[in-house]
């Protein structure tokens, strides 16, 4: 599956290229009226697709509008399809986590009250271990048991967690960073585990709502056919302006979670809940089914460990939730240096990871929201490219009221879908272009994930590590 790896950005930004090409044709090839000669004579009346006064005929609005729902409700139902027969499958060398297998092989067993064993992956993280542990501590439920796994800290993060009065793991000659450690902790937590002895992995720099655990709890407790449960992260005070462009985009997130009602993207590393039954069914699966080394819960090759475990429960059929009860807050990049780091390492990552895994029903969603990206990449640089061109084409702004009917609607939606993120999330949504302008970073940085990915550039994993003066970065 190499090749694929190589080229899955390339297949990503070709396939949505093609059909961004196919609309400007359609678009572009309404021709002139009878009796009149064509006006423009460059390719496809190009021009007249990227700068005319007049505003679309309601001919092509409505292609529009006809091709974006098809394809949001082809997408949609593909993927509830997809779900509705992993549910149902009865194969267990395949899809070993299957909710009917599951309801099967438990029926009439009792395996005890729902308990979490809770494992903080941690590389010197000083400044924030503490009130970790703090907002662990305090929950309603209280965790059976906490072990902070300490992966070559120089810092004084195992003093501080033993003065907490946790269990302290420290990884011995681990160099697969997080997934690594975690695995040696898992060799030693796993075995003592029963049914409902469940298993929560959670960053060190995050802090759980008091009812998070309680919550996590009862899901798993009505539902035995239930793998996982993940949290709704939203981020922590402060950063400033970038600092309010991630609370932004968490918080559209979250609004996308409850819309599809908890059905889990990711099962997001800030804090996840899985059940014994399905890390070990991982384990087993690796290098059959499953892409990584046999035993490893964790595949200490990718870059994103919690997106790839995610599609490895998935691809086995597991049913997971990230319901509205169960909150996190995590920290957001402080500098753009920082967040440049984080999000081309979640870009690679995820590319990868689709490489990994290749063309598998369980993938499908993935490989849709890849192209939506890429797609969109291509939209917004189209609109600012429209925008520069009229600037330069005009020797005075002109107003053109129907692109001025698209921007309200699009500022509108800005507004709307970060309304619970209070005032300040409003207002950014208000302004409008200072979120077109970390769009488009998130774009660049999209784009450098792909051109990285296929021109088979080595990847780092940088540990973005918290600091009293902001963010420092070690690989």
């Amino acid at each position: 599956m190499y090749w694929l790896q190589r080229l899955v950005g390339l297949a990503i930004i070709g396939t949505a290229a093609l059909g961004a090409a196919v609309l400007w044709v359609a678009v572009a090839a309404g021709g002139p009226k009878p009796g009149e000669a064509p006006s423009e004579g460059l390719l496809f009346g190009v021009w007249q697709v990227f700068y005319d006064t007049e505003m679309p005929s309601p001919r092509v609005l409505l292609a529009a509008v006809g091709v974006a729902l098809l394809l949001a409700a082809g997408v949609a139902g593909l993927e509830r399809r997809l779900l509705t027969k992993a549910r149902r499958s009865e194969d267990p060398h395949r899809m070993p986590l299957a909710p009917k297998l599951v309801m099967a092989e438990t029926r009439g067993e009792h395996a005890g009250p729902v308990t979490i064993t809770v494992l903080i992956p941690a590389h010197n993280e000083e400044s924030c271990i503490t009130e970790t542990l703090g907002s662990l501590l305090s929950q309603s439920l209280p965790p059976a048991r906490v072990v902070v796994v300490a992966d070559n800290c120089t810092d004084a993060t195992v003093r501080l967690a033993r003065e907490t009065g946790v269990d302290v793991f420290e990884t011995v000659d681990n160099a697969h960073k997080k997934a690594g450690g975690l695995n040696q902790a898992l060799v030693e937590v796993l075995p003592g585990l029963g049914d409902n002895d469940c298993v929560m992995v959670m960053d060190a720099d995050t802090q759980l709502d008091p009812g998070f655990l309680a919550g996590a709890a009862r899901r798993l407790t009505d539902d035995r056919a239930l793998m996982a449960v993940g949290g709704l992260f939203y981020g922590e005070d402060g950063a400033g302006l970038i600092g309010q462009f991630q609370r932004n985009e968490y918080t559209r997130y979250q609004r996308d979670l409850r819309r599809r009602r908890g059905r889990v993207f990711v099962l997001t590393g800030t804090a996840s809940v899985f059940r014994p039954r399905a890390l070990r069914a991982v384990a087993d699966e690796r290098g059959r089914n499953l892409p990584g080394v046999p035993g490893d819960v964790y595949d200490t090759v990718a870059l994103t460990e919690d997106n790839e475990l995610t599609m490895a429960l998935k691809s086995l059929g597991a049913l997971m939730i990230s319901p509205p009860e169960c909150t996190v807050v995590t920290e957001v990049m402080p500098s753009w240096k920082s967040l440049w780091a984080q999000r081309l390492r979640w870009q690679r990552g995820a590319l990868e990871n689709l490489g990994a895994y290749g063309l598998r029903p369980q993938t499908f969603r993935y490989w849709a929201q890849q192209l939506g990206i890429g797609y969109g990449v291509i939209a917004l640089g189209s609109y600012l490219l429209l925008i520069v061109m009229m600037v330069l084409a005009t020797a005075s702004w002109v107003w053109f009221p129907f692109w001025i009917g698209i921007g309200l609607i699009f500022t509108v939606e800005r507004i709307v879908t970060v309304w619970r993120g209070g005032a300040k999330a409003r207002l950014l949504g208000l302004s409008l272009f200072p979120e077109l302008f970390y769009a488009m970073v998130l774009n660049v940085i999209y784009v450098k994930g792909i051109l990285d990915l296929s021109l088979a550039r080595k990847a780092t994993w940088k540990h973005i590590v918290q600091t009293d003066t902001g963010a420092r970065m070690e690989d």
